[in-house]
């Protein structure tokens, strides 16, 4: 006899009891199989007395007979229930043997019911979006500078923003420095790449003009010898060189494109549509936040227990993370912290795992998805940025099941900025 409660639309009980008689009509079935092919010393292939087989393999008939009916009673249970998807393993909640049955619970979740009626209440106005020439202008200065020319200067003195070609020689307490010298180095004045000090003391000099400056090394510099030491440099100008920004014109948007088709006008338009972009993710930023929040206060929806307590427990090692190997032990060590810590959690994670089933709603309802192409585009371009193999990210991805943690996120970003478009009439 199987029974089934239906608590909401997330959550589900089915009950039922393993008759002892129906346990061992399934015993005698396993063990007549096991029979069949057993290799046991003194018989023939496939002549073990099945007697035999079920004293030498008791325990594990016991429990392929238990599971097969532990299954049979979720199978039945599944379909009086007429639940097509679970979302997550059954979990059985009692198992209770007694002498003539065993009284079996079982819980199990499903994608709750998500009513999203009026969410695009939640979406606040966005202001337009203007650029004006001035900005496109000073960001094609800027292009241009990206993509500057050096020549040597025909100037007397060196500035600022110069690239001086020197030669150094370094000294501390009178000894010349170990790797402390160099010829015909090209140091760009202004771009603090050397030790504070240096590159200011070179500004003014003429070419062909040798002098001595003196600096103080960082208290906090890579070398211990060096740290907090004085030092003395001698310096050789032989060459001012300076860079002349590229001209804006079709052939800086061809090669700042990579396209030899572009002209000036389509760099423009692209420069428009960078800086839109930019004003759209620092206008947008605050008023996702603004949407996230007024959805998980304005729908109220069913939430699978055993994904609510995943989401607790991910909180829970979050919070681990940032403690201190004594803290930990402290409340590996007591009980009630941890209780406290879950019920100072759980508010947060419910929210989390409401949110979740919003979205997702919500983007079926958009038709917002995000392919595999763009999850492998995404994780490549990651790679490339923490110089890995992409391969390697992608397995490790894959390896701990985040691809559909990254997939969600994902959707959420792209439903979000959708929203917002749709309201400012992009």
């Amino acid at each position: 006899m199987v029974e089934v409660k239906k608590i909401d639309s997330a959550n589900s009980v089915i009950s039922g009891t393993i008759e002892n008689e129906t346990l061992e009509n399934k015993k005698e079935k396993i063990a007549k199989n096991i029979a069949k092919k057993a290799k046991i010393q003194g018989f023939r292939p496939g002549k073990v007395p099945v007697k035999v087989v079920k004293k030498m393999y008791a325990n594990d008939i016991e429990q392929e007979a238990i599971s097969e009916a532990v299954k049979e009673l979720l199978d039945e249970g599944v379909k009086l229930l007429e639940i097509a998807e679970m979302i997550a393993e059954p979990e059985v909640s009692k198992f209770d043997k007694k002498d003539e049955k065993i009284e079996v619970e079982i819980k199990v979740y499903t994608k709750p019911e998500v009513i999203i009626e009026g969410y695009k209440e939640c979406v606040p106005e966005v202001e337009d979006i203007e650029v004006s020439e001035d900005e496109i202008n000073e960001e094609l200065e800027n292009i241009a500078k990206s993509m500057s020319e050096t020549k040597v200067s025909q100037k007397e003195t060196l500035e600022n923003g110069d690239i001086a070609i020197i030669d150094f020689t370094g000294y501390v307490d009178g000894e010349k420095m170990e790797n402390g010298s160099a010829t015909e180095y090209p140091l760009e004045i202004g771009s603090n790449s050397f030790i504070p000090g240096f590159e200011e003391q070179l500004i003014g000099m003429k070419v062909g003009e040798t002098k001595r400056i003196k600096v103080k090394f960082p208290e906090n510099y890579g070398s211990k010898e060096l740290a907090g030491k004085e030092a003395e440099f001698d310096i050789t100008l032989h060459e001012i060189q300076e860079k002349v920004p590229a001209e804006i014109n079709d052939d800086l948007a061809k090669k700042y494109l990579n396209d030899e088709n572009a002209d000036l006008e389509k760099l423009k338009e692209y420069v428009k549509e960078s800086i839109i972009n930019r004003k759209k993710a620092e206008i947008y930023k605050p008023k996702k936040e603004e949407i996230v929040e007024c959805l998980v206060k304005k729908f109220e929806i069913d939430l699978p227990e055993v994904i609510v307590e995943k989401e607790v427990e991910v909180m829970i090692n979050n919070e681990a993370s940032k403690m201190s190997p004594a803290e930990i032990k402290e409340l590996q060590e007591n009980p009630e912290k941890i209780k406290e810590l879950r019920e100072k959690l759980l508010p947060e994670a419910k929210d989390r795992v409401k949110l979740t089933f919003i979205i997702d709603a919500i983007a079926k309802a958009e038709n917002v998805d995000v392919s595999d192409e763009e999850l492998s585009q995404i994780l490549y371009y990651e790679a490339l940025m923490q110089g890995q193999n992409p391969q390697d990210v992608i397995k490790y991805y894959q390896e701990n099941n985040l691809l559909p943690v990254l997939k969600m996120n994902l959707v959420e970003e792209k439903l979000l900025n959708k929203l917002l478009d749709d309201k400012r009439g992009a």
